[in-house]
């Protein structure tokens, strides 16, 4: 199919490769059947493992949710294990909006209906190819982040969040119910292994890593809750030690 196609113009769309993971063979069939009309190219998968036999480098991942809890969040996982960063569209017959919600939040580009919709699908393709390349390299920074931040020990990722919620080394030790040279060690050895020069630097990553900085209550004669009631998420990479309730912090 050429020309115009609800309002997009088809001849002058980016072409692309759609990797489209799904059980159902009529469901893949068909969602292969449109991405040709509309000029694309179409890689077919059963399931994820057939993909990640043969890591793509390039195009768009489309893969039908199976409804199981945090399905979107293990397979942007898996894929970001390989060091594929590709666009990551989830799609589903019937979705709920926890569904969506979920998708979009482990970090979807977009959430789909199935059975696809020539026009509608054409326009929401037009969307997702202009963001696919920025959205690709959040990934990449996103993941490596994480990376980095999950071989820190659990004191050094502490110092990490609390310099991230803007704490002086003073203000982290009392938190932290440590000495200020204590926090300095742990410090300087959290920026060498971040490969950190500043302080922003290490902050920086913190942020690419989508982590949440916490919200920390003011002190109040000298009464305040334990940093383990304070913490926002950390990454479990190096909080290996239980932790007390978290409250989530606005990130910045």
């Amino acid at each position: 199919m050429r020309g115009n196609t609800a309002g997009v113009n088809i001849a002058s769309m980016e072409r692309t490769t759609l990797h489209i993971v799904c059980e159902d063979s009529r469901s893949r069939a068909e969602q292969a059947r449109i991405a040709f009309a509309l000029g694309h190219h179409a890689e077919v998968y059963g399931e994820l493992d057939e993909l990640l036999d043969r890591p793509p480098y390039e195009g768009i991942v489309i893969a039908a949710d199976s409804g199981e809890p945090g399905m979107a969040r293990e397979l942007i996982r898996r894929l970001g294990e390989r060091g594929i960063w590709l666009p990551v569209v989830v799609a589903a017959s019937d979705p709920g909006t926890e569904q969506v919600v979920a998708a979009i939040k482990a970090g979807a580009l977009d959430y789909l209906q199935l059975p696809l919709e020539m026009g509608a699908f054409a326009r929401r393709l037009h969307g997702i190819l202009a963001e696919a390349g920025q959205h690709a390299e959040r990934r990449r920074r996103e993941v490596e982040a994480q990376r980095a931040i999950g071989l820190l020990s659990r004191r050094e990722g502490q110092v990490l969040e609390l310099l991230s919620a803007g704490c002086s080394n003073k203000e982290i030790a009392r938190w932290l119910e440590i000495s200020p040279r204590t926090v300095e060690i742990h410090r300087g050895n959290m920026m060498s292994k971040l490969g950190a020069g500043h302080a922003a630097d290490a902050v920086r990553l913190w942020i690419d890593a989508n982590l949440d900085i916490p919200a920390l209550p003011p002190e109040e004669q000298g009464v305040r809750e334990p940093y383990e009631g304070i913490a926002g998420r950390i990454g479990e990479g190096w909080a290996s030690e239980p932790r007390g309730p978290a409250r989530r912090g606005q990130r910045q």
